[in-house]
């Protein structure tokens, strides 16, 4: 059974709804360790409303943070600290899929990033890129600093408006492969995700 990462190469680059496909690819359970503001509508609740099938379960959260902020300025904010020994792979026999929080270096404490946790889990990453100026940067960055410090990368998925010279730089140049592709849509549904779940049924 698989341990997938879902990080992005910055905030709002698609991670949930790449997570959502992925779950529902491999009908594996989902878990974000941190969630940060919309405790009302947080990002496993999203997740569970995209989800069709009846296998995957959804894990509860280390930490629900109601600042919607850097994980560590929302613990200050309630006088708490992320401490990443208190966050505890969920027991599973599933594949399981974990979502960050923002990107790589996005701190969890004055010391701990969520790479740290990431590294911490022993979980293969899953890299999230979405096309916009200075993606290339931020996708080559993310994958360089993951390769430092040792990360096992599963793939790259692009999501939203293709380009395909901007994907064909990224790929070259870094060796890691393309698992997936999620185009633009208007309205992330169910069906939307049914239509890209199936290319992520083999990882």
């Amino acid at each position: 059974m698989r341990k997938l990462f879902v990080t992005g190469i910055g905030t709002d680059v698609g991670k949930t709804v790449v997570s959502a496909a992925i779950v529902e690819g491999l009908k594996a359970d989902y878990w974000k360790p941190v969630q940060c503001g919309e405790l009302d509508n947080s990002d496993t609740m999203k997740v569970q409303a995209l989800v069709s099938n009846k296998d995957s379960r959804f894990h509860s959260e280390s930490y629900r943070l109601k600042g919607f902020m850097s994980p560590h300025a929302a613990a200050k904010l309630e006088e708490t600290e992320i401490s990443i020994n208190t966050i505890i792979l969920p027991d599973t026999d599933n594949h399981l899929i974990v979502e960050g929080a923002g990107g790589l270096m996005v701190p969890l404490n004055d010391r701990d990033t969520i790479l740290d946790l990431m590294l911490e889990l022993n979980c293969e990453v899953v890299v999230v890129s979405r096309n916009y100026l200075g993606s290339i940067n931020h996708t080559l960055l993310t994958l360089e600093v993951l390769k430092a410090r040792g990360a096992s990368v599963a793939g790259i998925v692009f999501n939203g408006e293709p380009n395909a010279e901007t994907e064909r730089i990224i790929l070259e140049t870094s060796g890691i492969p393309c698992i997936g592709r999620i185009g633009e849509e208007k309205e992330i549904t169910k069906k939307v995700i049914t239509k890209y779940a199936p290319q992520f049924k083999n990882l």
